[in-house]
């Protein structure tokens, strides 16, 4: 019988609840070894969390609206997500709770209001009357599906079309239901044997708002007099109507259908239509229809005074045009435009320049909503230009592989990026301003310069400018340029190792003040960049390939089951050593035929012309070793003081020195320990296959990287959800993965050996099994005798232990500081410079050295490291433990970064179980333990990221950023950060009717709704139809819908001559919606007092 540790079980338990256990981790002190006590001043109450703002274009976009008075437009997706957009630097993001696609949005134009019909039969009444936008009122849809709706200008009457065929009306102030139903039996009647299938359209006649036209799906219409409660025409087609427009007069009305044809019908001609057109349909001879073709999905019908309507539509090519892209048909008189988009076309809608629909629509562009992509299309110019979107929407351009986020960069660096990227500017955009400009920008509290870096499946590098919560492209490197492209796929070596996005970007390392960037790529390459401003022609591009293997000796064995105790590396003296049985090292392939000594990309042969920007400095690659592929970087670092450049994977770690472009150390994981390695490693064969299809980039968190890790490749977003399992049982049970991979590495200015007494440059090195190692650089002089004097490279012996991969390491000072990497300032390199030389010596040396060098040798530095399980910081250079938490026992760390905040420093963690920490430094008091967001796919746990000033990023879908902050600070001034989306404005003048039209009856006809669908004329409606649902709008949104959304509806409603209800109700009913509110929560109470002397517009 097995023993039971109840100890264990119920330290299992108490570790479930994360943050209780964390905190009651005991920080050791090493018995006679007291460190100088340091002040530190970050406490919990500078902590709290919060999401800031998402970028980026809407994920699975499904339904788009556009407010033509406010100038907003608002797109809804599958998952329920809601953005709003203004004015160039003007966003904003919502979500509904029940995650339910939106299947459409319909703005109160120019009410600060819109209205949102979901995928779960419920409609939301959303307040943009304030930042965050939030909703005041729900409807659930009990009994029957909701397929479409139509909210009339200036009316407060919301007419829902169902699956059933039924149509409700919702008063939106309220948002209860009328007792008014138009039943599909009685607006069919015997026109049709069968049920006429769901609506697809409602709107009222643009001079006649009493007459309703409603489209069923089945090619039925029929024209419905409010009043009469009765059919006046039927209109049948036998066709499927996919959607429906008027002619501004009211006198003509468009369908598109399903055979993609389009069908204009006089009002008052119900027998056949007065023409019917297929736009893309090939005219037969002999008079015959023409051809079927692909349903028009969508139809606009918008007139002009000065010529011929337009007719703008989606869908409706024919059937032979196979792998033709979607098209958005723009009919104008004779001239029919066909414009191919990139994507599928979503939705649309044309923008013009009245609100009022009885009056000439002046369309002046077209905003096409395409399913990755939004596109804007000037109908003023001459071929129809597209506007440039100054929107951050191009992030998923290529799938974002990796990113990395810094912010208080060097503030030069922004225009130095700007002024590169303006020269990669398209050209042919429409000369116009972009036309949705509505809302206004927030205040801009934060000053300090922030730089996004991502990194994407093509190769592309995008830096972007994220200052002050907004988000626009710096510019974009292109790392696939230096490499020859396979024409096609019978042409492409068998040396990839991946079999789609051989360039994708898996590391990205920079150092923003030398501007010298590293970027490791999915074929098992390297290249180092340095920015010049200056356009040059590089001959050769400088190359060098290495050799990095874990090798063992049963190599000959014929059967490979038995292998010998020990393995032996490589390594060493010999830093590019070639197994016996193959050829030197230009042979592409060993004489039994494995694949040997070979890159997996071919670097360009011919002279590369390298524009102004980052320019190709060296490319670093690892070559196949006997029949086996390179194995994938799993960590890479730069020195721009040192010269260096150092990367690691499951088999070892490799030094280039890129400016003498040498190969300094190459040696296997193990050979790094020399004789203290504590593990009893079993050697492995190699494996003889190449990698399977597709094994593209693995789980690019700085963590461990290892076969068993690799999620599908870099695009596939389909089933990377799967992420339960712990990683660290794999990571360090030794007889599932024998290698040991290097996951962090770090140069720095510090204590090699405990008998060291001031600080030398060296290499920290963290591997999977939670090991650090130090290696010592000795490097000749700056200046001539840097280029011309080796750099020599040995291990120091050092080695210090944690449990789980090490994932981020860093040092401080006596004081407790951060000691930032040596690195040279940048200068531009593409200019001769001989008579600066003694500046050039100057410049070499390291310009931030730690205070603590510079003062006496007794002081001491604290080495700061994070694993995926626990942080320790050791005091050097007596290596002796000064502190230790533990950070996680049932989950792991999946991100760790040591950061600056509130001038301090602290260690933030993300874990896979969802939390968010931070400690203090050095002595790792938890500050905050925060549980954000579970970890439910690798894309978060590859682009997750901290940086300085409480900020944090990561992606939140395959196309959005989303951004959020751990500083209190930042999360009180993110109010007045955030841009306003309703700002008042006038609604133009209503178009005049004219005298004689006002005297002969002509022009628009008004109705009462209030008289058709009030509850005294109409009763009420069913209570199992539909539930209301009070919104969490809280006391902010209730006021101010208060005064400004049910207010300004009132004010439209007596400028329309309705008989609303009196104002003594109106009064009563927000008296009433203010109270309800008021009792919601004691939380709303407490926001109440604290607003209640401000008027709704200035919370």
């Amino acid at each position: 019988m097995r023993k039971f540790n109840i100890r264990k079980v119920l330290d299992g338990l108490t570790a479930g609840s994360s943050s209780a256990s964390q905190q009651q981790q005991p920080q050791q002190h090493p018995s006679g070894n007291r460190e100088p006590e340091i002040q530190e001043t970050l406490q919990s109450e500078h902590f709290q969390l919060c999401k800031t703002v998402r970028h980026g274009f809407p994920y699975q976009p499904s339904a788009l609206a556009f407010d033509p008075v406010q100038k907003i437009l608002a797109v809804g997706t599958q998952t329920g997500a809601l953005r709003l957009f203004g004015r160039p630097g003007v966003e904003c993001y919502c979500q509904h709770d029940s995650g339910a696609a939106v299947i459409q949005l319909q703005f109160l134009i120019n009410e600060g209001a819109l209205v949102s019909a979901l995928a779960d039969d419920t409609l939301h009444l959303w307040n943009l009357r304030q930042k965050r936008p939030a909703i005041l009122h729900s409807l659930k849809f009990c009994r029957e599906r909701v397929t479409f709706c139509h909210l009339p200008f200036q009316s407060k009457w919301l007419y829902v079309g169902t699956e059933r065929g039924n149509i409700h009306i919702v008063n939106v102030e309220s948002f209860s239901l009328s007792g008014y139903v138009i039943m599909w039996n009685k607006a069919i009647e015997l026109s049709s044997k069968s049920h006429p299938g769901p609506i697809v359209h409602i709107s009222d006649n643009p001079m006649d708002e009493g007459k309703l036209l409603v489209g069923y799906e089945s090619g039925t219409v029929v024209l419905w007099d409010l009043k009469s409660k009765k059919a006046d025409y039927r209109y049948t087609y036998d066709e499927a109507i996919h959607s429906v427009a008027w002619h501004h007069e009211g006198k003509q009305f468009i369908c598109s259908h399903s055979d993609g044809t389009l069908t204009i019908w006089n009002v008052r001609s119900p027998a056949k239509p007065v023409q019917t057109i297929t736009p893309h349909g090939k005219q037969l001879k002999d008079g015959k229809k023409p051809e079927p073709c692909k349903p028009i999905l969508k139809v606009e019908f918008k007139t002009t005074r000065s010529g011929e309507p337009f007719i703008i539509l989606s869908g409706g090519l024919s059937y032979d045009t196979v792998g033709r892209r979607p098209c958005l048909t723009v009919m104008h008189g004779k001239s029919t435009a066909v414009l191919e988009m990139d994507y599928s076309i979503v939705d649309f809608l044309t923008l013009c320049e009245t609100p009022y629909p009885n009056d000439f629509q002046e369309p002046y562009a077209v905003v096409v909503l395409l399913e990755k992509d939004l596109v804007l299309i000037d109908l003023a110019q001459n071929g129809y230009p597209i506007f440039e979107n100054p929107y951050p929407l191009s992030i998923h351009e290529s799938p974002v592989t990796c990113c990395e986020y810094f912010a208080d960069c060097p503030v030069d660096l922004i225009p130095a990026l700007y002024s590169v990227g303006a020269r990669q500017k398209r050209q042919g955009y429409s000369k116009k301003e972009w036309p949705i400009n509505g809302g206004n920008w927030g205040l801009g509290a934060q000053s300090y310069p922030e730089i996004i870096i991502t990194g994407h499946a093509d190769g592309s590098v995008k830096f972007w400018d994220a200052s002050a919560i907004t988000l626009q492209v710096l510019y974009k490197l292109k790392t696939a340029k230096v490499f020859e492209k396979s024409r096609n796929k019978e042409d492409r070596p068998n040396t990839d190792i991946v079999d789609e996005d051989p360039y994708a970007i898996q590391i990205i390392s920079w150092c923003p003040e030398s501007r010298m960037l590293c970027i490791a790529g999915v074929s098992a390459h390297v290249i180092i960049y340095r920015f010049s401003k200056q356009e040059v022609v590089t001959e050769v591009i400088p190359m060098l390939e290495v050799r990095l293997l874990y090798e063992i000796n049963d190599v000959e064995s014929p059967e490979g089951e038995q292998a010998p105790p020990l393995p032996t590396p490589v390594g060493g003296a010999n830093p590019q050593p070639i197994p016996p049985q193959s050829h030197p090292s230009t042979s592409s392939s060993s004489s039994d035929g494995l694949r040997d000594n070979v890159p997996c990309l071919k670097v360009k042969n011919s002279p590369l012309k390298q524009s102004p920007g980052y320019q190709t400095e060296l490319v670093i690659q690892l070559v196949w070793v006997g029949g086996e592929p390179p194995q994938q970087i799993t960590s890479l670092a730069v020195n721009s003081s040192y010269g260096l450049v150092v990367f690691g994977n499951c088999n070892g770690i490799a030094m280039v020195d890129y400016l003498q472009k040498a190969v300094l150390l190459n040696l296997g994981t193990i050979e790094l320990y020399g004789s203290n390695d504590p593990y009893r490693r079993e050697p492995r064969s190699p494996r003889k296959s190449r990698q399977p299809s597709g094994a593209g980039l693995c789980d690019i968190s700085e963590g461990t990287v290892i076969p068993e890790d690799r999620c599908k490749s870099p695009t596939s977003d389909v089933k990377d959800n799967s992420f339960s399992r712990s990683r660290s049982s794999s990571v360090t049970s030794i007889d599932k993965e024998s290698r040991e991979a290097i996951s962090a590495l770090h140069f720095c200015e510090t204590f090699t050996r405990k008998a060291d007494s001031s600080p030398s440059p060296c290499l920290w090195v963290g591997t999977t099994l939670g090991t650090v190692l130090v290696i010592a650089l000795n490097l000749p002089p700056g200046g001539e005798q840097r280029l011309l004097q080796p750099v020599i490279v040995s291990p120091s012996g050092t080695i210090l232990r944690l449990k789980g991969a090490i994932l981020r390491m860093a040092f401080l000072d006596t004081t407790g500081c951060l000691v930032p990497p040596a690195y040279e300032s940048w200068r531009e390199h593409n200019v001769p410079e001989e008579k600066d030389e003694k500046e050039k010596l100057k410049k070499r040396r390291p310009v931030s050295v730690s205070p603590s060098s510079s003062q006496e040798i007794s002081e001491n530095q604290y080495a700061v490291i994070c694993s995926e399980k626990q942080a320790k910081v050791i005091s050097l250079p007596t290596q002796n433990c000064a502190y230790k938490q533990n950070i996680t026992e049932t989950s792991f760390v999946l991100r760790g970064d040591i950061v600056a905040l509130s001038n301090s420093i602290c260690l933030a963690c993300f874990c896979a179980n969802g939390h968010i920490m931070t400690f203090s430094l050095p002595s790792l008091r938890p500050l905050l333990d925060v549980y954000y967001l579970p970890l439910t796919n690798m894309r978060i746990a590859r682009t997750f990221c901290f940086t300085n000033n409480g900020q944090a990023l990561y992606l939140v879908s395959p196309t959005e950023i989303q951004r959020l902050t751990y500083s209190q600070e930042t999360c009180e001034n993110l109010q007045e950060m955030l841009g306003e989306l309703f700002t008042p404005v006038e609604t133009p003048e209503a178009p005049n009717r004219g005298f004689f039209k006002g005297l002969f009856g002509g022009g628009a006809q008004s109705l009462d709704r209030e008289e058709l669908f009030g509850e005294s004329a109409s009763g009420k409606a069913s209570r199992s139809l539909a539930q209301h649902i009070p919104g969490p709008g809280g006391i902010e949104g209730v006021k101010g819908a208060a005064s400004g959304v049910v207010g300004e509806l009132a004010r439209a409603r007596l400028a329309l001559d309705e008989r609303g209800q009196k104002l003594g109700d109106l009064e009563e009913r927000t008296a009433a919606m203010l109270s309800s509110a008021d009792s919601f929560s004691k939380h709303a109470h407490e926001m109440m007092l604290k607003y209640k002397d401000k008027k709704w517009y200035q919370f």
